[in-house]
């Protein structure tokens, strides 16, 4: 009998590996030196449209190239983006909790509420911003 791996074992190393290759990926193609590699790229395709007579394939070699990059790096980005909101979160409410005052505490986890009481939680905060404005200055 095969010696399986827990399905959340794999999981979990599957979400590490993208998390790595995620931050690669974004530390990599964040660097100028990448955004000049990607025009250099450009450019040359220009250059060659002449050569090529400007046919189709030669506006498909470019729009291939661009989709497919592109609908990889959205989830690339939503990764890091994810991660960065999250650790983020986590340190703002070690912050409340190691710095308490009465209504501190009422703010962590405060990601969790739904969209109705973050408009709500909102809204009280633009009549305390109004209330201050008119009263304190």
């Amino acid at each position: 009998m095969a010696n399986l791996e827990d399905p959340k074992n794999i999981q979990y190393s599957l979400s590490d590996k993208f998390r790595q290759f995620s931050k690669i990926i974004s530390t990599t193609t964040g660097n100028p030196f990448v955004f000049i590699i990607a025009l250099l790229i450009i450019l040359l395709w220009l250059i060659l449209g002449p050569y090529y007579n400007y046919s189709d394939t030669w506006q498909l070699i470019i729009n291939t190239g661009t989709s497919v990059i592109t609908f990889l790096m959205v989830f690339v980005i939503q990764n890091s983006q994810n991660r960065d909101s999250r650790t983020m979160q986590i340190k703002l409410d070690e912050l409340l909790k190691e710095f308490p005052t009465d209504d501190s505490n009422n703010f962590i986890e405060i990601e969790k509420l739904n969209e109705e009481e973050l408009n709500i939680l909102s809204q009280r905060f633009e009549q305390v911003k109004k209330w201050q404005k008119t009263n304190l200055n």
